[in-house]
């Protein structure tokens, strides 16, 4: 029975290190194989439980982080225990000299990860006093490891809603965007808001490959979800390429530079366990941008253009969807 706790203590210590390490130093990782698994079954028990307007959304992104460090905490607490468990005489309670129950295991191992101080038992010589030393250097390194993920995922849930804000103060559909950019004649001054725009994006796919937690942080409100914003300056993006002639469209350079910001973020997608929506979205209102005078494309060519990129709307759709928002979106 001692070598089942020695092996199970051992495995859940593994598990717990490799997801902390995983998740919280490797950036090209996205969230390791625990914590990922946790995020996923967590928003989907919360979808099925809540409407898409329920607060409860709104709450999915602290529920997750915290449950994710509980996690952590208690597979390392767990898996010290069991360790201490498996070992002969590991620890021996101070004042009676016999070895020490369960409880005072968890305690013994609570105490020393958490550095509350001595309590009433101790290891014997050799090499339990190593294990004990480990308890707290496992305790001190995960624990702090732990509490900077979570401030590295607070700072960009606000910047998520920093680049949400600066598309939705320049229109909430593409068709909108690109009509507050037409001066009367051309583009030209939207090339200092799409380049700021595009960086933001930039920033925003880095930090969800790295916290792919990101895509779980619902905002209560459409104009602070990113998942919208995302698909409204995709579309943007998707006018200005494809449906607006190309002597009248902006700076080509910054057009692919934004394209690519966007396909950056798509790419995070797989690691979020999100995937393309099953219908391609409607198409923009191309109809919409010559009334404005904005010249335009044939309907034939732009619908040719479309097709084209069936799937990467379907991909844009996806995010969308599984952040409980319509696009196009409906009223607020």
């Amino acid at each position: 029975m001692r070598l089942v706790y020695l092996v199970l203590g051992a495995a859940l210590l593994v598990a717990a290190i490799i997801d902390i390490l995983w998740t919280t130093l490797w950036v090209d990782g996205g969230s390791g194989p625990l914590s990922a698994r946790l995020t996923s079954w967590v928003w989907r028990g919360l979808r099925r439980s809540g409407s898409e307007r329920s607060r409860l959304l709104g709450l999915a992104g602290p529920i997750i982080l915290t449950l994710t460090l509980v996690m952590w905490v208690g597979f390392i607490w767990a898996g010290w225990t069991l360790l201490f468990a498996g070992g002969e005489n590991a620890l021996i309670a101070a004042r009676s000299d016999v070895p020490v129950t369960w409880t005072g295991r968890i305690y013994f191992v609570a105490y020393t990860m958490f550095t509350m101080g001595n309590g009433d038992f101790y290891p014997p010589a050799g090499i339990w006093q190593i294990a004990t030393s480990l308890t707290t250097a496992s305790g001190m390194l995960f624990v702090t490891m732990g509490v900077s993920y979570v401030l590295s995922v607070l700072g960009a849930v606000a910047e998520k809603r920093s680049f949400a804000s600066s598309v939705n103060g320049l229109g909430t559909r593409g068709e909108e965007i690109v009509e507050s950019s037409w001066n009367g004649e051309d583009f030209e001054g939207f090339d200092l808001p799409l380049n700021s725009l595009t960086s933001q994006l930039d920033l925003l796919s880095n930090q969800h490959k790295a916290y792919p937690i990101l895509h779980y942080y619902h905002s209560e409100q459409s104009q602070d979800a990113s998942a919208m914003a995302v698909a409204v300056f995709d579309e943007a993006l998707t006018l200005f390429r494809f449906g607006v002639t190309d002597d009248a469209q902006p700076y080509s350079v910054l057009l692919k530079n934004a394209r690519s910001a966007s396909d950056n973020y798509l790419k995070t997608l797989d690691k979020a366990f999100i995937d393309p929506a099953d219908d391609v979205p409607p198409p923009p209102d191309l109809d919409r941008l010559g009334g404005e005078g904005i010249p335009t494309v044939s309907d034939e060519e732009f619908a040719d253009a479309l097709d084209d990129l069936a799937e990467r709307r379907r991909k844009l759709l996806g995010v969308v969807e599984a952040d409980a928002w319509h696009w196009p979106p409906t009223d607020q």
